[in-house]
């Protein structure tokens, strides 16, 4: 063969493969160019997270949420897949999607088998009423009446958080008939399917959860059996994030888990905002949706920390509720067959559980991580952490605020009778400032103290105007918003105990006092 066939061959060749690039990479191309000429060069990212229409996800699924993380850059995509538990986790496995929503026990149920592809980050909510075990009355009047009927047809979705109620039951009142075998078995696709049968007659029990426990209830001759109004720690909502995302893009779960808790805390403080948003999406009524949502206790940013994964500040105490909630789950599996012997590996369940978002959150302070500082005049340039704008607070937005402790702060000696401050007293303000810069997101509350002599109104009176001395002090001379701060006035009312052996004298004297107490929001 010559030289001029090869080169023939080797030009044709070199075409064929440019056809088949162009071909292949143009939509490639044509995307980046698109991205590059069009707002959305802003967007940094989606973010696949795999759940149902159990009305505790709503949070996650909501368009304030969605809103939320689009501000930031991502699309977050929630993916309803009629509670396939299994496929959930082994779409996690294979980083098909980032996060998926589940309960403990689905998560071991469905996560053991799989190696866990993932970790438990955040607690979604503790089931309050929002799982049932619904029956019809004409056929099943209480748990009792289950005991040695032999008749009785139970609907249920397999491997679901309604499924472990309806296991616990059993293995708690002795009523194996609630998992029956053979014909009385129901398997279904979901929620609905169990509830649609319920009302058709093609079963007597149903096993389900919101917005289906309401919408049966709702008919004539459709009783609850057992509700998780009535149980503690039995079904638990989590957000498991994968590996692949835990490991490459931790900063992702971050932000997720932050707007998670701005976005919840806009609905404890707009309920109608709520009801209206979850209507929009049930169809129900306003009374129904009321009552449904009354079937759920959200765990919010202080639960998550301190009823759940024992996240505390120093001298305080913290639960470790979702270390109980595995153990508890783990074992009625096994007494239920699902597992021979226990599915936590190595029987740590810590093995389950990454906290590490959680504590940074809380060792960076709420208010800083969520919403206050910069809440007003942002960017107007801030010289120091002592000056960072807050919102105003009402009244009863200040009642709710959670209290962190009172900071170390020195006797502030005032004058028998009078509210002003000498230069002694200046000075241990100023002590106390130095402490305060070190909690830059706090509020700040003053509470006035007098000793228990004289007249009560008088000695209110007195306390206060005390109070209002030091912050005035505060903003003058260190520029503290003054939307930061918060006087109260309590004379004599709020005494400190008296000490073993301290005498009345000495204890007199350390009566008349002026506190600071830092205070956060309880997200």
């Amino acid at each position: 063969m010559n030289r001029n066939v090869v080169g023939a061959l080797l030009l044709v060749v070199i075409v064929v493969v440019g056809a088949l690039a162009v071909k292949f990479l143009q939509p490639y191309f044509e995307k980046s160019e698109q991205r590059a000429t069009t707002d959305a060069a802003k967007t940094k990212g989606k973010i696949v997270v795999a759940l149902d229409n159990w009305v505790g996800y709503f949070i996650l699924r909501s368009p304030e949420m969605e809103e939320a993380m689009r501000r930031t850059g991502y699309i977050l995509i929630c993916e309803d897949d009629q509670a396939d538990y299994a496929r959930r986790m082994d779409r996690l496995k294979d980083g098909e999607i980032d996060l998926a929503v589940a309960t403990v026990d689905s998560f071991i149920l469905n996560g053991s088998p799989r190696n866990y592809p993932g970790a438990i980050v955040m607690v979604i909510d503790e089931s309050k009423g929002g799982d049932a075990i619904l029956a019809r009355a004409d056929k099943v009047a209480g748990l009792d009446a289950l005991k040695g009927a032999d008749d009785i047809r139970v609907a249920f979705t397999p491997n679901s958080p309604s499924h472990h109620l309806a296991k616990a039951a059993a293995d708690h009142f002795s009523v194996p008939e609630l998992l029956p075998r053979g014909k009385l078995r129901m398997e279904t696709s979901g929620s609905g399917d169990a509830v649609d049968k319920l009302l058709a007659g093609r079963t007597d029990v149903a096993v389900c959860w919101e917005p289906d426990v309401s919408r049966a209830l709702g008919e004539k001759g459709i009783v609850k059996l057992l509700g998780t109004e009535d149980t503690e720690r039995l079904i638990v909502d989590i957000l498991v994030a994968g590996r692949k995302i835990l490991k490459k893009k931790p900063e992702v779960v971050q932000l997720l888990i932050g707007t998670y808790f701005r976005v919840l805390k806009k609905y404890r403080d707009n309920p109608d905002l709520l009801i209206k948003q979850v209507r929009s999406e049930t169809g129900l009524g306003k009374d129904a949706v009321a009552a449904m949502l009354k079937g759920v206790e959200w765990a919010n940013f202080s639960g998550n920390c301190e009823k759940w994964f024992g996240i505390s500040a120093p001298g305080q105490f913290a639960d470790e509720g979702l270390v109980d909630a595995i153990l508890a789950s783990a074992e009625i599996l096994v007494n239920a067959g699902d597992f021979s012997n226990t599915p936590i590996p190595d029987d740590d369940p810590y093995r389950l559980v990454n906290s590490r978002f959680l504590s940074t959150i809380f060792s960076k302070g709420l208010a800083g991580s969520f919403s206050t500082a910069g809440g007003k005049n942002s960017g107007s340039g801030i010289v120091n952490s002592l000056e960072a704008p807050f919102s105003a607070l009402s009244d009863s937005q200040w009642n709710r605020l959670k209290e962190v402790g009172t900071l170390k702060v020195d006797p502030i000696v005032f004058q028998q009778g009078t509210s002003q401050l000498d230069t002694i007293a200046k000075k241990v303000i100023d002590q106390a400032v130095e402490r305060l810069k070190h909690y830059p997101n706090f509020r700040i509350i003053i509470k006035g103290h007098t000793d228990v002599r004289g007249d009560d109104s008088q000695n209110k009176k007195l306390s206060k105007e005390r109070a209002d001395a030091v912050a005035r002090y505060l903003q003058v001379v260190y520029n503290i918003d003054v939307d930061r701060l918060r006087v109260l006035g309590y004379g004599g009312s709020q005494p400190l105990p008296q000490a073993p052996g301290e005498s009345r004298r000495t204890w007199m004297y350390r009566l008349p006092r002026v506190e600071i107490v830092l205070a956060r929001e309880d997200f």
